[in-house]
Protein backbone atom coordinates (compact mmCIF):
# COMPACT_ATOMS: atom_id res chain seq x y z
CA UNK A 1 0.00 0.00 0.00
CA UNK A 2 1.17 3.42 -0.42
CA UNK A 3 -0.14 6.76 0.70
CA UNK A 4 0.35 10.39 0.21
CA UNK A 5 0.65 12.82 3.35
CA UNK A 6 0.17 16.25 3.37
CA UNK A 7 0.88 18.03 6.69
CA UNK A 8 0.10 21.70 6.59
CA UNK A 9 1.14 24.48 8.83
CA UNK A 10 -2.14 24.31 11.00
CA UNK A 11 -1.77 23.75 14.68
CA UNK A 12 -1.21 20.04 15.09
CA UNK A 13 1.50 19.02 12.89
CA UNK A 14 2.00 16.38 15.38
CA UNK A 15 -0.97 14.15 14.05
CA UNK A 16 1.17 14.17 10.88
CA UNK A 17 4.22 13.33 12.20
CA UNK A 18 2.51 10.14 14.29
CA UNK A 19 0.64 9.53 10.72
CA UNK A 20 3.60 8.70 9.21
CA UNK A 21 5.65 6.84 12.55
CA UNK A 22 2.62 4.45 12.54
CA UNK A 23 2.28 3.63 8.82
CA UNK A 24 6.28 2.78 8.39
CA UNK A 25 5.16 0.88 11.35
CA UNK A 26 2.78 -0.70 9.37
CA UNK A 27 4.84 -1.33 6.69
CA UNK A 28 3.38 1.08 4.09
CA UNK A 29 4.96 3.36 1.63
CA UNK A 30 4.77 7.10 2.25
CA UNK A 31 4.53 9.95 0.34
CA UNK A 32 5.31 13.17 2.37
CA UNK A 33 4.75 16.30 1.19
CA UNK A 34 5.22 19.37 4.08
CA UNK A 35 3.87 22.79 3.32
CA UNK A 36 6.15 25.94 3.77
CA UNK A 37 3.85 26.79 6.70
CA UNK A 38 3.85 23.08 7.96
CA UNK A 39 7.96 23.31 8.49
CA UNK A 40 7.57 26.66 10.91
CA UNK A 41 5.01 24.93 12.40
CA UNK A 42 6.95 21.71 13.12
CA UNK A 43 9.66 24.16 14.69
CA UNK A 44 7.00 26.42 16.83
CA UNK A 45 5.24 23.10 17.84
CA UNK A 46 7.80 20.43 18.03
CA UNK A 47 11.33 19.03 19.06
CA UNK A 48 11.38 17.40 15.66
CA UNK A 49 13.95 18.55 13.08
CA UNK A 50 12.27 18.44 9.54
CA UNK A 51 14.79 16.29 8.43
CA UNK A 52 13.85 13.24 11.01
CA UNK A 53 10.26 14.26 9.96
CA UNK A 54 11.42 13.45 5.99
CA UNK A 55 13.58 10.80 7.64
CA UNK A 56 10.09 8.70 8.27
CA UNK A 57 8.72 8.93 5.10
CA UNK A 58 9.52 6.68 1.96
CA UNK A 59 9.53 10.08 -0.84
CA UNK A 60 9.33 13.63 0.24
CA UNK A 61 8.27 16.26 -2.63
CA UNK A 62 8.36 19.87 -2.59
CA UNK A 63 5.42 21.25 -2.27
CA UNK A 64 6.38 23.77 -5.20
CA UNK A 65 7.10 21.05 -7.01
CA UNK A 66 3.93 20.71 -9.42
CA UNK A 67 5.63 18.39 -11.72
CA UNK A 68 6.46 15.54 -8.70
CA UNK A 69 4.88 12.52 -9.11
CA UNK A 70 1.94 12.90 -6.74
CA UNK A 71 1.13 15.81 -9.20
CA UNK A 72 -0.27 13.15 -12.37
CA UNK A 73 -3.30 10.33 -12.02
CA UNK A 74 -0.82 7.76 -13.29
CA UNK A 75 1.26 7.54 -9.82
CA UNK A 76 -0.44 4.98 -8.12
CA UNK A 77 -1.24 5.59 -4.72
CA UNK A 78 -4.17 4.18 -2.33
CA UNK A 79 -5.01 7.50 -1.00
CA UNK A 80 -4.34 10.04 0.57
CA UNK A 81 -4.47 12.08 4.21
CA UNK A 82 -3.83 15.79 5.05
CA UNK A 83 -3.16 15.98 8.41
CA UNK A 84 -3.96 18.62 9.70
CA UNK A 85 -5.01 20.32 7.11
CA UNK A 86 -5.34 24.01 7.13
CA UNK A 87 -8.27 26.18 6.48
CA UNK A 88 -6.17 27.80 3.41
CA UNK A 89 -5.85 23.99 1.74
CA UNK A 90 -8.99 23.37 2.22
CA UNK A 91 -10.56 26.07 0.73
CA UNK A 92 -7.67 25.72 -2.14
CA UNK A 93 -8.79 22.35 -2.65
CA UNK A 94 -12.66 23.39 -2.21
CA UNK A 95 -12.35 25.60 -5.43
CA UNK A 96 -9.62 23.59 -7.74
CA UNK A 97 -6.87 26.12 -6.89
CA UNK A 98 -4.16 23.77 -7.30
CA UNK A 99 -1.18 26.15 -6.86
CA UNK A 100 0.71 23.92 -4.41
CA UNK A 101 1.72 19.75 -4.87
CA UNK A 102 -0.24 18.78 -1.63
CA UNK A 103 -3.65 20.64 -3.24
CA UNK A 104 -2.79 19.41 -6.82
CA UNK A 105 -2.48 15.83 -4.78
CA UNK A 106 -5.71 16.22 -3.49
CA UNK A 107 -7.20 17.24 -6.71
CA UNK A 108 -5.68 14.27 -8.13
CA UNK A 109 -7.77 11.46 -5.26
CA UNK A 110 -10.76 13.50 -6.16
CA UNK A 111 -10.01 13.02 -9.94
CA UNK A 112 -9.20 9.32 -9.96
CA UNK A 113 -11.57 8.60 -7.10
CA UNK A 114 -9.10 7.51 -4.45
CA UNK A 115 -9.66 7.91 -0.85
CA UNK A 116 -8.72 11.39 0.87
CA UNK A 117 -8.79 12.22 4.27
CA UNK A 118 -8.79 15.77 5.54
CA UNK A 119 -8.21 16.49 9.27
CA UNK A 120 -8.56 20.50 9.43
CA UNK A 121 -7.44 22.02 12.20
CA UNK A 122 -9.70 25.21 13.08
CA UNK A 123 -11.79 26.23 15.86
CA UNK A 124 -14.55 28.13 15.49
CA UNK A 125 -15.90 27.28 12.39
CA UNK A 126 -17.13 29.69 10.61
CA UNK A 127 -19.82 28.82 7.79
CA UNK A 128 -16.83 29.48 4.62
CA UNK A 129 -15.58 26.43 6.38
CA UNK A 130 -18.25 24.40 7.11
CA UNK A 131 -19.66 25.16 3.19
CA UNK A 132 -16.02 23.83 2.08
CA UNK A 133 -16.46 20.86 4.34
CA UNK A 134 -19.82 20.17 2.92
CA UNK A 135 -19.43 20.63 -0.50
CA UNK A 136 -15.57 18.40 -0.32
CA UNK A 137 -17.97 15.85 1.72
CA UNK A 138 -20.47 15.44 -1.33
CA UNK A 139 -17.54 14.63 -3.20
CA UNK A 140 -16.59 11.35 -1.09
CA UNK A 141 -13.71 13.08 0.85
CA UNK A 142 -13.39 11.74 4.40
CA UNK A 143 -13.82 14.82 6.64
CA UNK A 144 -12.47 13.90 10.21
CA UNK A 145 -11.61 16.88 12.78
CA UNK A 146 -9.15 15.61 14.70
CA UNK A 147 -11.71 15.59 18.09
CA UNK A 148 -10.75 14.25 21.58
CA UNK A 149 -12.32 11.21 22.65
CA UNK A 150 -12.30 10.36 26.32
CA UNK A 151 -14.22 7.38 26.84
CA UNK A 152 -10.73 5.67 26.56
CA UNK A 153 -9.57 7.54 29.56
CA UNK A 154 -6.56 9.21 28.12
CA UNK A 155 -3.90 9.57 30.66
CA UNK A 156 -1.74 11.98 28.52
CA UNK A 157 -1.78 13.89 25.23
CA UNK A 158 -0.38 10.86 23.44
CA UNK A 159 -3.23 9.33 24.23
CA UNK A 160 -5.39 11.81 22.37
CA UNK A 161 -3.69 11.60 19.30
CA UNK A 162 -3.41 7.98 19.06
CA UNK A 163 -6.63 7.69 19.62
CA UNK A 164 -7.49 10.03 16.63
CA UNK A 165 -5.14 8.04 14.33
CA UNK A 166 -6.85 5.01 15.27
CA UNK A 167 -9.68 6.28 13.40
CA UNK A 168 -7.53 7.71 10.77
CA UNK A 169 -6.31 4.11 10.33
CA UNK A 170 -9.62 2.89 9.99
CA UNK A 171 -10.44 4.90 7.63
CA UNK A 172 -7.37 3.21 5.48
CA UNK A 173 -8.66 -0.06 6.31
CA UNK A 174 -5.01 -0.22 8.19
CA UNK A 175 -5.34 -2.83 11.30
CA UNK A 176 -3.99 -1.24 14.31
CA UNK A 177 -4.05 -1.51 18.26
CA UNK A 178 -3.42 1.83 18.94
CA UNK A 179 -6.61 1.81 21.21
CA UNK A 180 -8.78 -0.12 22.73
CA UNK A 181 -11.77 -1.05 21.05
CA UNK A 182 -15.12 -0.25 22.70
CA UNK A 183 -16.87 -3.53 23.53
CA UNK A 184 -20.14 -1.79 24.84
CA UNK A 185 -21.46 -1.99 28.13
CA UNK A 186 -23.91 -3.99 30.09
Amino acid sequence: MKIAVGITGATGVIYGIRLLEELRRHDVETHLILSEWAKKTVEIETDYSIKEIEGLAHCCYDNRNLCAAPASGSFRVSGMVIVPCSMKTLSALTHGYAETLIVRTADVMLKEKRRLILAPRETPLNPIHLENMLKLSRLGVTIMPPMPAFYHRPGKIEDLIDHFLARVLDQLDIENNLVQRWEGQE
